[in-house]
Parts: C-alpha cells; structure tokens; sequence
C-alpha cells in the first residue's frame, strides 16, 4: 500500500509541516486536557487548575467528547496528532468510577502508557488564597515514598509525573527562579499531590532561608488501572538517536568520587640528561667525570 506524501502549497503550511517533523532535539512537550461526557464540577476545576500549571504548553478542551481511553484509543491518537500533544489527561464521572482521571503519554501518536488515578480530596487553587506564580514557571519536584522505586506501577507512574509537569529544559538555573514546589507521596496506597510555593527570606548570611507556603492545587489521589507498555516498546521510546550520544573520550577514566584520569603518552625519557637543581652534594667528583670522558671518547672512535 502507498502513502501519497501531499506537498505543501504555501510557505505558511511548509513551516508547519517542518514544525512536525521529527527533531534531534525534541520540541518541549504539550499536553492537552479533556473532559469526557459525564464529567462533574470536581473533574472540571482539577483539568482547569492543572491547565493553570502547565501553561503556556497546554491545552484545554472545553466541550465534553464522549470516549473512554482504556476501551478505545482513536480519539485521543487523533486529538494528539490534531494538536500536537504528547501527553494527555482526560477527566470523567460515572457510578462505578467517580471523580476519575487518566493521564498518559504518546509515542509516534500512539498511546504509550496511561495511568487512571481517582480523587478521593480536592481544594483548588481558588479556594487557597494566597499568591500564585507567574505563568510558564519551571516547577521543582519531589517525590517521597518508597513504592516510587519499588513498585512497577508507582515507578511508571513517577517517571510519566515527571514527563507531564517538568516543563522545559534549562542549562543554567537562577536562584530567584525557583519559585514553586510539586510535591508527591506515595504512602498506604495513595498518592498525594501539593503544591507549594516558595519564600526566600532573610536569613542573616548570604543563603537564604526558605519557607513553603501552600499554593494549591491539592489532591489525594488512588491508583486504578494500568495501560503499560512492553518493555521493548518502552526502551525503543527512550532511545538517544546517535548524533546526540557523547563521543567516548579516549585515555580518560572516573573514579568512584568523581574524579577524572588522564592518560597521557610520552617518549621514553633520558633521565640522566635532566636539568636538577645546581647544589654540591649533586656535583659530579673528579674520578666520576674523568671515567664519563673516557667513555665518550670510546665512542667517538667506534663511530669513526
């Protein structure tokens, strides 16, 4: 079966296309928030306020789409293809699960893997009043439990909470920048989220001493089911194309602490025609440098 490739027409829809197109590099990742047919008050407000953080690389579906994401896929393969978003979290209601959310991931706008979590708590940023960050702020995160390194599901479920929030990659950090906190426990079967912003204060030296203030949102959260990915799937998502993989360096080795070796290659050296240091003791006596001369002159006349 062939695939007509359609050439753009204008420069305009060039430029998009050349947007799309797979990057060494990969564009920062875009999520897009949906509401399913049933979704009540409490799912809405949570896909609005996560919409609150993760602006500007997010989009927020308003209308409610009728679909069911561990049943059938094609829609949102089609919404992440449409507006080109990786990651996705979808919010419905129903009698058997309530207040569920589903947050995954795509892989060439396939589904990767997804995760459904259910609110059991939820107070929004609007009813914690005191001040929030500014929009686009790169997030600092923790998390704490010991099922994020034990549990398959909990380690899946760290990693795809790092894809979703992490926002982009920066190569310096300023410390006035770090304005705000997610943090994640994960303790008697639960997952607890909060969101703390972050207050420098004078502290007497030059580090300052820092206070978290509660910003919201603030969920506690239970793990339902699970969509995951083989692991082969898996390892090929995480593969590093060859260009961006760091040459091996040769003759430079690490120690344990962190410490770099080199190794460097010289000629074999002379050590009796070193310059040392001009002292007395290192002086050469009369019977020494007479048998030296002696020598030298042997030489010359084999040579000759």
């Amino acid at each position: 079966m062939e695939v007509l490739l359609r050439k753009p027409k204008t420069k305009r829809a060039k430029r998009f296309l050349e947007k799309r197109e797979p990057k060494l590099s990969e564009n920062i990742k875009n999520a897009m928030l949906i509401k399913g047919g049933n979704a009540n008050s409490t799912v809405t407000q949570v896909l609005r306020d996560v919409y609150a953080l993760k602006k500007p690389y997010g989009i927020l579906y308003k209308k409610k789409n009728i679909t069911r994401p561990f049943e059938d896929q094609t829609s949102l393969e089609f919404f992440s293809k449409k507006s080109d978003c990786s990651l996705f979290m979808f919010g419905s209601h129903n009698k058997k699960r309530p207040n569920n959310l589903v947050i995954g991931r795509m892989y060439d706008y396939h589904v990767l893997d997804m995760i459904e979590l259910g609110i059991e708590k939820f107070v929004s940023l609007k009813d914690i009043k005191n001040s929030k960050c500014p929009e686009g702020t790169k997030p600092m995160l923790i998390f704490a439990g010991d099922d994020f390194d034990v549990t398959e599901d909990y380690r899946r479920l760290k990693s795809l909470l790092i894809d979703f929030f992490r926002g982009p990659t920066v190569s310096n950090i300023r410390l006035a920048g770090l304005e705000y906190v997610l943090h994640f426990t994960a303790l008697n079967g639960k997952i607890y989220f909060r969101s703390y912003k972050l207050l420098l204060k004078k502290s007497g030296c030059r580090t300052p001493r820092i206070e978290l203030e509660e910003m919201g949102p603030s969920l506690d959260l239970v793990l339902r089911r699970t969509h995951l990915a083989s692991d082969d799937l898996y390892k090929l998502s995480m593969k590093m194309p060859k260009a961006l993989k760091p040459k091996k360096k040769k003759n430079i080795s690490h120690d344990t602490f962190g410490t770099t070796y080199g190794r460097i290659h010289m000629q074999k050296q002379d050590l009796s025609k070193l310059q040392t240091r001009k002292m007395k003791g290192l002086k050469k006596r009369p019977a020494e440098r007479k048998a030296e001369d002696e020598e030298n002159k042997s030489k010359r006349i084999k040579k000759n």
